[in-house]
């Protein structure tokens, strides 16, 4: 029951049925279709109840480039009337139409670097990354001072600005999942890196911009613990060692093969090769002056 009193009925859910008279009129239908020629019109394809005495008849389109589209023309007639009458006809797609993409503004449309010289790009005054600069007052003294003082800025970046600019520079190229970050030493972070020029404000914390002229972001904002291998504190050392730390190393390069006469004895006969360190003296061109060599092994008994 309504609030006037009336016993209200719920609205008719039952199908409409179908006008056989206009459903029989295919050609009627058909010859409604006036935008393009015959050849263009394929068969009939299905009928349609659309309410009482209200049917739309579908034909297959033959146009180039509409692959899958129907022509829908929609035929009347009145009560007690056997003469059928179009009501309007137009071209639409089927199941399976080829359709362009669907439309989107152009704010969704923009993407990274779409932006060139001479562009200009309109930001919306709803725009939700955005927030008033500074809180108006009742004052007219403390408004015409805050613009003295540089503080009139109308808009800066919002709570919500704030945090989408700060998770997409993290997750982009130049935070901790990089590939250069990955492949860097652990300890070559951003953060730590002399180079580093931590950013003002609340990203301060997270954010800086690199300074590096032979870092690869250079005069990019990084995430703190980005990386790479330009860190100030990969150092080269390169102090001299004092000469009495050095190792010892010998030149065998200046060791000489030489084949020796043994001294007279029964402890073996045969010649032996030694090894001079030095070379022959100079004064002395055709004498070997060797040292007599111990032997580690013992002495074989005379039989």
């Amino acid at each position: 029951m309504g609030n006037n009193g009336r016993v209200t009925r719920p609205a008719s859910t039952r199908a409409a049925r179908l006008d056989q008279v206009c459903a029989a009129a295919v050609e009627v239908a058909r010859a409604g279709i006036t935008e393009v020629g015959a050849d263009d019109v394929g068969e009939h394809l299905q009928v349609l109840a659309e309410a009482d005495r209200l049917v739309t008849h579908y034909f297959e389109c033959r146009l180039a480039g509409y692959r899958g589209w129907r022509w829908a023309v929609t035929v009347t007639r009145v009560p007690r009337s056997r003469q059928v009458t179009v009501c309007e006809t137009v071209l639409l797609p089927g199941p399976d139409a080829l359709l362009a993409p669907g439309w989107l503004p152009w704010q969704e449309r923009l993407k990274p670097g779409d932006l060139g010289p001479g562009d200009l790009l309109f930001t919306p005054h709803d725009d939700d990354r955005l927030a008033p600069g500074y809180v108006l007052s009742d004052d007219p003294a403390v408004e015409e001072t805050a613009w003295e003082l540089g503080l009139g800025r109308p808009r800066v970046l919002s709570r919500e600005g704030r945090a989408e600019t700060a998770q997409r520079w993290y997750d982009g190229e130049h935070g901790p999942s990089a590939p250069i970050a990955i492949s860097a030493p652990a300890a070559a972070r951003c953060g730590s890196c002399g180079f580093y020029l931590p950013l003002a404000g609340a990203l301060r914390q997270s954010f800086g911009a690199c300074g590096n002229f032979y870092a690869p972001d250079d005069g990019r904002v990084v995430s703190a613990d980005h990386g790479c291998g330009a860190h100030s504190e990969a150092l080269v050392d390169t102090a001299e060692t004092p000469v009495d730390e050095l190792p010892t190393v010998y030149d065998d390069s200046a060791v000489e093969a030489m084949t020796v006469n043994p001294a007279p004895g029964p402890a073996g006969s045969g010649d032996v090769d030694l090894a001079a360190a030095e070379p022959a003296s100079p004064t002395s061109p055709t004498a070997e002056s060797v040292e007599p060599v111990e032997s580690t092994e013992p002495a074989e008994s005379p039989s």
